[in-house]
């Protein structure tokens, strides 16, 4: 779930304010899509976080969505870059706004 007041531009702002511990991750870089990015968020969205990893391994990817989880107070998708599925692809990261700072 997540609270209609997170916006864009307050998402993004907390990526960038967060790059440091969010590098600690392995994330190359981040960004987000979906009904947030859109301003279309109701209480029940998720926060759609697309993500490349320099360094990916399981504990990385878990311990990213948790911190992300605990920075929103929101759900969230985790999409890992290279892993979306050929069909997302042209939705996705036609629409992606990354945060600045990676």
């Amino acid at each position: 779930m997540i609270a209609r007041h997170l916006s864009k531009e307050t998402v993004l702002r907390q990526l960038e304010e967060s790059a440091g511990i969010i590098k600690e991750y392995g994330v190359r870089r981040i960004g987000i899509f979906g009904s947030v990015l859109r301003g279309e968020a109701r209480e029940d969205s998720d926060l759609d976080v697309l993500v490349e990893f320099s360094e990916k391994t399981f504990d990385k990817c878990f311990g990213l969505k948790v911190f992300l989880e605990d920075l929103f107070g929101a759900k969230i998708d985790l999409v890992i870059a290279d892993k979306v599925k050929s069909r997302l692809r042209g939705q996705i990261f036609g629409e992606v706004e990354y945060a600045a700072g990676f």
